[in-house]
């Protein structure tokens, strides 16, 4: 009866977050480019029977240019349910024999069928990554399989450069304790797997520093113990800040012998991994094209080869009353909801595309008329303070999406810089301030190359308020080396 009587009902009132799938829809369909846009819109006509695609203007698959369509006779609930088109040229054949027979592994297709050709993409093979290079050469050598686990274990710890990111106690430790009985004890197979990987190709793979990397090539042109390996092994800060003569001197050798010690370790990769993680060429199509139209600027949609969608109207009349069964018409309307929504997000997503491209141009026209250099500085919350949506939208309105300018293609992120403190206390973009100081360390005589703080100065004297260390960090981002690790004696 305690226990009863100890029952409470309590309300709480809490606000919480909730995306609905129109919403989560607009989001995905917002992040992406023409080339993935076009491939969604493809598989929802195909997916969703409501869709249909405007082949000629004014005309939809079933349509001839030119040529009246006959009255389509509307869908039984058999043909809705199975979502097939009303005049669909394939609803005569019997699709559960049709597929029977292409599930048979002993079927051979007739030699009077049609076959559709696949797209030439099909043909193209995908990159190879360094780890399948590895996995390759390993499962070629035909390892022991107690070793199987370990060698899992270090190709999963390399970076793209082809270097071990944990070390062997770090591995081992991340090993699950219920290993085979039969398999080695960890330490040592994780130690016969690393030798086992620093043997492939390419040479330098495995490696867990510059040092060991340098080492594992010289050993593969049979260099151990030469000069060139004395070199890395004993005096690679010497190398690294090209004091050859110091080098010389602590080997007791000549000068010139170091010299061509050099030249050949100058051969060798730092990065052996970057072979195989080379960035494959992206086929790029401008969403957006910002033209001149008399004195002014403006965003016109790419919208080219992108398919036209429009609603089938021989389905509507399936939502009347009478006209089908209630399962019917239940499925034609949650199909023409998923339908609009889809369109709608499509609509939204241009028009917010074209009104951010129409704020870059208003704050970016002496770019355009000019070039890179009189790029401005312009921030994504400026653009979505003027658009009048939130700054997350812009973000993902201008990821991955291009425009097409009068100075070339370029990413729409590329606009958007943060501001530094210019001459006359203007500002600047900071990847203009980048470009200055890429373009003084080209230039610069390099025997004495500039130190950080010598380019601060000169910055500081044409008016940009920056100290060394600011410099030392956009250096750094543009990975440019140090002022010692750019001097030529």
């Amino acid at each position: 009866m305690s226990s009863f009587n100890s029952l409470r009902l309590n309300l709480k009132l809490a606000q919480r977050q909730i995306l609905t799938p129109g919403l989560v829809q607009m989001v995905s369909v917002l992040v992406l480019n023409k080339l993935e846009l076009r491939e969604m819109v493809t598989q929802e006509i195909m997916e969703n029977p409501v869709l249909e695609e405007i082949l000629e203007e004014g005309s939809a698959p079933g349509e001839e240019s030119g040529e009246r369509e006959e009255p389509r006779e509307k869908p039984s609930d058999e043909d809705v349910l199975k979502a097939g088109a009303t005049d669909d040229p394939f609803e005569d054949i019997d699709f559960g024999s049709y597929f029977n027979d292409y599930l048979d592994p002993g079927y051979r297709t007739p030699q009077s069928e049609t076959v559709e050709l696949p797209s030439f993409e099909n043909f193209l093979s995908n990159p190879t990554t360094l780890i399948d290079h590895l996995h390759w050469q390993l499962m070629i050598g035909n390892q022991p399989p107690e070793l199987q686990s370990a060698l899992d274990s270090i190709l999963g710890n390399l970076n793209e450069d082809g270097y071990l990111v944990a070390t062997l106690e770090e591995i081992r430790d991340s090993l699950a304790s219920d290993s085979p009985a039969h398999e080695m004890d960890g330490m040592q197979a994780l130690e016969e797997a690393l030798r086992l990987v620093q043997e492939c190709d390419p040479a330098g793979v495995g490696a867990r520093n510059l040092q060991e990397c340098l080492l594992l090539q010289l050993k593969g042109f049979r260099q151990e113990g030469g000069l060139a390996w004395k070199i890395v092994a004993e005096h690679l800060p010497l190398l690294e800040n090209k004091d050859f003569s110091e080098i010389a001197r602590l080997l007791k050798v000549e000068p010139d012998e170091v010299t061509a010690a050099v030249g050949l370790i100058r051969k060798l990769d730092p990065f052996p991994g970057q072979q195989h993680n080379k960035s494959q060429a992206r086929w790029i199509e401008p969403d957006v094209f910002i033209v001149k139209s008399g004195e002014d600027y403006a965003a016109v949609f790419n919208e080219e080869e992108m398919p036209q969608v429009r609603m089938n109207q021989s389905y509507r009349r399936l939502m009347e009353p009478g006209e089908s069964s209630r399962e019917v018409r239940n499925y034609v309307k949650e199909r023409y909801t998923s339908a609009v929504r889809f369109l709608k997000n499509i609509e939204q997503r241009k028009h917010t595309i074209v009104k951010v491209c129409e704020a870059v141009i208003g704050r970016q026209r002496d770019f355009l008329d000019y070039g890179v250099d009189y790029l401005k500085p312009m921030m994504i919350k400026d653009v979505a303070e003027q658009v009048q949506v939130h700054a997350s939208t812009v973000s993902r309105a201008v990821a991955g999406k291009y425009a097409h300018t009068p100075q070339g293609v370029f990413e729409l992120r590329y606009f958007f810089s943060e501001a530094v403190n210019g001459p006359s206390g203007s500002e600047m973009p900071l990847l203009i301030l980048k470009r200055k100081v890429k373009k003084m360390i080209e230039l610069e005589d390099k025997s004495n190359p500039l130190t950080d703080d010598h380019l601060a100065r000169i910055l500081n004297q044409q008016g940009i308020q920056v100290n060394r260390r600011t410099v030392a960090k956009y250096r750094s981002d543009m990975r440019i080396p140090s002022t010692h690790r750019r001097r030529e004696k």
